[in-house]
């Protein structure tokens, strides 16, 4: 027997309800984005290593998956190399294309290359998917969506703003229940030099980051691990304990950190974002979070990070701000702020709290069977009339036994059969099977599209 045919670990195919569940994401977040004026770009699935390389740290680099060149890919590669075993020296050799890794990079690449054709500030949504050579795993894979909106060319905090309405936005139309995290950049580092720990910082905030996880004990002793004082571990142990409503924590943030510079400004800015948010009307809680961190080597602003409030489930949106987007290609001084929605986690989430609506999995909504050639050519005309109309119709195509035809009608759950015979023909009707109530009547074409609408 021949070898079934398989796929790559960390990919998956996706039957045909499957897609229509993705594709209901997928159309309802882009349908958000562009209500807020983002405008969709696509880049390529590979960009050249130039473009990749050194941009996600040692780590991401070694999880790029490399394209090898076309040809005799092993042409300039010498015995001297391969005693070497310089694996670096070797893949210029080999390879000068990736596949992304995500779609920060490829975005900044392309703001600095069409930076002539665009206007800031530059709205963006992208959907699209990456890959990374990254150990397959129950919820990570080597290739996934991502769906990220962006603004750049613009300081306002109109923009985090605009992009917490979306959240609430999004997630009010799929029904999850969620709880909106933020947090800013310039506070962590305010409290990292409130505790005489400046350069520590990473340090602090990857252990803080861990407090829901593994508790206030845990955290303390990775701090002492890592090197930071006793004395240094108990001035956190205020800002990590601080309790009461977000004015509450920025009023006692503003105290903390009032010998802070960076800490400070840090507070204003959250500051002058909750009073925006007081006049956003949102139906989902805004928190302070003190504890988010998420990559403190990328984001220099506002962070932010979504949790669903009823299934346990890792984070399904982030974002934040950065500085300096596109100076790692020689175009400094673009600021910018962006949120990425997690789509593989939001379609977990929405299967196990069953809140897809039926229209997500809308299928075909008419069938025509097919009793042979005469009975084809009649119904043909109405086959297209019913597909004018906005109905999702199909003609069976072959003209087999009657019960097939219901078989194939009843395993893809269509809910109406048109059944044309000799009688039907003659009377210039169809008969129309309710496949629900098994309910058969005989209507004109304009009678069938009324039962639709």
């Amino acid at each position: 027997m021949a070898t079934k045919p398989s796929i790559p670990k960390g990919t998956r195919d996706f039957l045909p309800e499957e897609m229509e569940k993705r594709n209901y994401i997928f159309n309802t977040i882009r349908s958000v984005y562009a209500q807020y004026g983002f405008r969709p770009i696509e880049t390529p699935a590979m960009e050249n290593l130039s473009t990749l390389m050194g941009k996600y740290g040692e780590e991401g680099d070694k999880l790029l998956f490399k394209i090898l060149n076309s040809g005799d890919y092993l042409h300039d590669v010498t015995e001297e190399d391969w005693r070497e075993h310089n694996p670096n020296r070797m893949l210029k050799k080999v390879s000068d294309k990736g596949l992304r890794y995500d779609l920060t990079v490829p975005f900044a690449r392309f703001v600095v290359q069409y930076r002539d054709q665009i206007k800031f500030p530059f709205k963006r949504y992208q959907i699209q998917p990456v890959w990374r050579a990254d150990r397959p795993q129950k919820g990570r894979y080597r290739e996934f969506y991502q769906c990220d909106a962006d603004v750049v060319g613009s300081d306002s905090l109109v923009n985090e703003l605009e992009l917490i309405e979306i959240i609430d936005t999004v997630f009010t139309k799929f029904g999850i229940r969620v709880a909106i995290k933020i947090n800013n950049r310039k506070v962590l580092a305010g409290i990292a030099e409130h505790i005489g720990a400046p350069d520590k910082i990473v340090d602090i905030t990857v252990a803080i980051d861990k407090l829901d996880k593994i508790g206030i004990d845990a955290v303390n002793a990775e701090l002492r691990e890592k090197g930071l004082s006793e004395d240094s571990v108990n001035a956190l142990q205020p800002v990590l304990d601080m309790q009461g409503d977000n004015r509450a924590k920025l009023s006692s943030l503003a105290s903390i950190l009032a010998g802070s510079e960076i800490g400070r400004k840090g507070v204003d800015e959250l500051g002058e974002l909750f009073d925006l948010l007081d006049n956003a009307s949102l139906k989902n809680a805004v928190e302070l979070d003190l504890t988010l961190a998420r990559g403190l080597n990328y984001y220099t602003g506002t962070i932010l990070e979504v949790k669903a409030l009823d299934v346990q489930m890792g984070s399904i949106t982030g974002g934040g701000r950065y500085d300096n987007l596109t100076g790692i290609f020689g175009m400094d001084g673009v600021s910018g702020v962006g949120i990425s929605f997690g789509a593989d986690r939001i379609y977990d989430v929405l299967n196990q709290l069953d809140l897809y609506p039926k229209s997500a999995a809308q299928g075909t909504q008419l069938i025509f069977l097919n009793f042979g050639p005469k009975e084809l050519l009649y119904s043909l005309p109405l086959v297209r009339q019913a597909r004018e109309a906005g109905i999702v119709t199909e003609i069976y195509p072959d003209a087999v036994k009657f019960k097939k035809q219901m078989a194939y009608a009843n395993d893809r759950q269509i809910p109406f059969v048109a059944i044309v015979g000799e009688d039907e023909m003659a009377k210039g009707v169809v008969m129309l099977k309710d496949m629900a109530t098994g309910e058969q009547n005989p209507l004109t074409i304009e009678q069938v599209i009324a039962k639709f609408n």
